[in-house]
């Protein structure tokens, strides 16, 4: 949406495109979504996860970055990296408590445009066949590309 020739952005259109990829079934969903998005100036990236809930925060901090990076949603830049970090934080810290002693999988979508950068994740909590789901989000201003 154009206002006076500057380009204007929704936090909520972002998000839910990181919720679809989060939740996409393969990557052949992945990259339709990726492709789909793409026509319509958003940058995409997902990456997959899995391990005991407290042991494995970090690792998935940084697979969210360097997916980040890799796939061109963000630059490699201190405050674009820390906003991913930021928000991947936030979104583990949403579902921590549901998932303490426990294992947990799923997949991390990140998605941006303009100055909206949303991180989602899809969980799959527990052990053995007795899983329990959430879904987890957090959004972060950044500086426009």
């Amino acid at each position: 949406m154009e206002d006076k020739g500057k380009a204007t952005y929704s936090s909520r259109r972002v998000a839910q495109a990181a919720i679809r990829m989060a939740i996409s079934e393969n990557r052949d969903a992945e990259r339709r979504l990726k492709e789909e998005y793409e026509a319509q100036g958003l940058r995409m990236a997902a990456m997959d996860f899995g391990g005991e809930a407290l042991g494995s925060i970090p690792k998935i901090i940084e697979r969210a970055v360097v997916g980040a990076k890799r796939e061109g949603v963000i630059r490699d830049i201190h405050s674009e990296e820390g906003a991913v970090a930021g928000a991947t934080h936030e979104v583990l810290s949403q579902i921590m408590s549901r998932a303490i002693g426990l294992n947990f999988g799923g997949k991390i979508g990140v998605a941006r445009e303009g100055g909206h950068l949303c991180v989602a994740v899809f969980f799959a909590i527990g052990m053995i066949h007795l899983d329990d789901v959430a879904i987890a989000l957090a959004h972060r201003a950044v500086e426009v590309l």
